[in-house]
C-alpha cells in the first residue's frame, strides 16, 4: 500500500514539510518499511524505530484520533440507519456539514497539545 498508493499519491503534493507519523504496531516499524518512511520523510518521521521516536504507551495524536473519527461517528449513528446505503448517505452528510473553521480550531488545539507535551513530558517531538 504505501509504495503503490501512498508513495505516488504524495508525489502529486508539496511535501517538503510534512511530517509522517507512524504508530508503534509491529508491521509498521518493519525495517524495510521505516527504511522506505525515511528516505520519503527523512527527520519528519515520527515511528518507533524512526528519527523521532513514538513516545511509549503514549495515544495518537492526531486530530484525526483524537477528535474526528469520535465526532463523525457521534452524528452518524444519531439517525440509525436500517441499509447500508443509509449509512453511507449519513457518512457523507457528516463529512460534508463539517465546515472549515471547525477544522482550524481542531488544528489550533492539535498544536497547543504538541507544544504541551512537548515541554511538559521532554518529549523527543519536534
Amino acid at each position: 500500500m504505501i509504495t503503490n498508493f501512498f508513495i505516488p499519491e504524495l508525489n502529486n503534493h508539496d511535501v517538503q514539510e510534512l511530517w509522517f507519523q507512524q504508530d508503534g504496531a509491529t508491521c509498521h516499524t518493519a525495517r524495510a518499511t521505516i527504511d522506505l518512511l525515511k528516505d520519503t520523510f527523512g527527520d519528519r518521521l515520527i515511528s518507533r524505530f524512526g528519527p523521532v521516536n513514538w513516545p511509549p504507551r503514549f495515544g495518537d495524536l492526531t486530530p484525526l484520533d483524537y477528535f474526528l473519527w469520535g465526532y463523525v461517528k457521534s452524528l452518524v449513528y444519531e439517525d440509525k440507519a436500517q441499509t447500508l446505503d443509509h449509512l453511507e448517505d449519513n457518512i457523507r452528510r457528516v463529512i460534508a456539514d463539517i465546515r472549515p473553521q471547525m477544522l482550524e480550531k481542531v488544528i489550533e488545539n492539535w498544536t497547543s497539545r504538541l507544544d504541551y507535551i512537548r515541554t511538559s513530558r521532554g518529549s523527543p517531538m519536534p
